[in-house]
């Protein structure tokens, strides 16, 4: 019987936390665990930069002793290390710039992933287009700006709240190569944002202007669903290269991606191309393939509009797992066919001169 996660949480307890003399897993230092249906375990030991060194044993021992565990699979072990200095400042409601568009310094192109409406994979695609760049030696950031439903920091399984030095400049998260910064970052996990537009517009800059980005080669921005004042807000105040539209092959997810297109062509914003997510579903057991939602309505509009369609990813399980274990399929399993969806459009945009 493959083991479970307070299984695996009671064998972590054996180790022991050499600064606080507790257990690892009551010192906090436990994320992002999952546990496949195949008995599968990875977990992040997150620790701060300074103690990173010291913490080189326990991370050989929390291996060893999940490795110990009856009918346990692959054991993926992590280590991150987090700066947990003083806290940012707070994202409060700004008048929005009255400038136009500005280039962000040190960030040569930024890439917008939008999708008519929610559901469609968006944030997913996003974040493994992220982690795909970065594994090809691109310099990547991820903005995640969809402030009412902020997922990234899950996704990228980054946790604590970004530091600020001097109270004005926000230091972003980073993981697998990416540098990240989220609303969610800001907030309790089961706290609304409870903002109208203006309020919207002022965090929004912020986090664009505030945080020390550094020296980027692309700035992926995840935005949320629909055609709002975060999507007229971005284009008009900074320079957008060029936008990514997400759906799935159904009539109705489609019907509201033609939305979201018509409005980056009012906003001035090029279309780099559309992607089909839940492609299809191939069945574990059997081998069926099956277009659940429907197959070619994606690439039908793309051809429509002359644009290219960058992929066709598939509903997979493994996909959605790593999602919500904080390592998207890119880095958990970058071999994988459903990753290999991700490196290959990936690889195409760094060809074009688009990433």
């Amino acid at each position: 019987m493959a083991p479970t996660r307070d299984s695996v949480l009671a064998a972590l307890k054996t180790v022991t936390d050499p600064l606080s003399g507790s257990d690892i897993v009551s010192a906090g230092l436990i994320k992002a665990l999952t546990v496949g249906d195949a008995g599968d375990v990875r977990f992040v030991i997150e620790v701060s930069p300074s103690q990173a060194e010291q913490y080189a044993d326990v991370q050989t021992s929390a291996e060893a002793v999940v490795k110990a565990l009856a009918d346990v699979g692959s054991v993926s072990v992590v280590m991150t290390a987090h700066s947990t200095p003083a806290a940012p400042p707070d994202l409060k409601p700004q008048r929005a710039d009255p400038s136009g568009p500005q280039k962000i310094p040190g960030i040569d192109r930024i890439l917008a992933i939008a999708s008519g409406k929610g559901g469609v994979g968006k944030s997913t695609v996003a974040a493994n287009l992220a982690c795909a760049l970065a594994a090809e030696g691109r310099r990547v950031g991820l903005l995640d700006a969809d402030v009412y439903g902020p997922s990234q920091p899950r996704m990228l399984g980054v946790s604590g709240r970004p530091a600020s030095p001097d109270g004005k400049t926000i230091l972003p998260m980073r993981n697998f190569g990416v540098t990240m910064m989220s609303i969610g970052l800001m907030t309790n996990d089961d706290q609304a944002v409870v903002w109208r537009g203006p309020m919207l517009m002022g965090a929004l800059q912020q986090m664009m202007s505030q945080v020390q980005w550094g020296a980027l080669d692309v700035l992926i921005v995840d935005l949320p669903p629909g055609t709002g004042d975060v999507q007229m807000t971005l284009a008009q105040k900074a320079q957008v290269d060029g936008a990514i539209v997400v759906s799935t092959p159904q009539d109705v997810a489609l019907l509201d991606a033609r939305k979201g297109i018509d409005m980056f062509n009012q906003l001035g914003t090029p279309i780099l191309g559309m992607i089909e997510n839940m492609s299809t579903h191939i069945c574990s057991n059997c081998g069926h393939e099956e277009h659940v939602f429907g197959h070619g309505g994606v690439a039908k509009e793309a051809e429509k509009l002359e644009v290219p369609l960058l992929a066709e990813i598939p509903l997979h399980l493994d996909i959605r797992m790593a999602a919500d274990g904080g390592a998207p399929i890119v880095v958990s399993k970058p071999d994988s066919a459903q990753a290999g969806a991700f490196r290959t459009m990936a690889k195409a945009l760094i060809a074009d001169g688009k990433a």
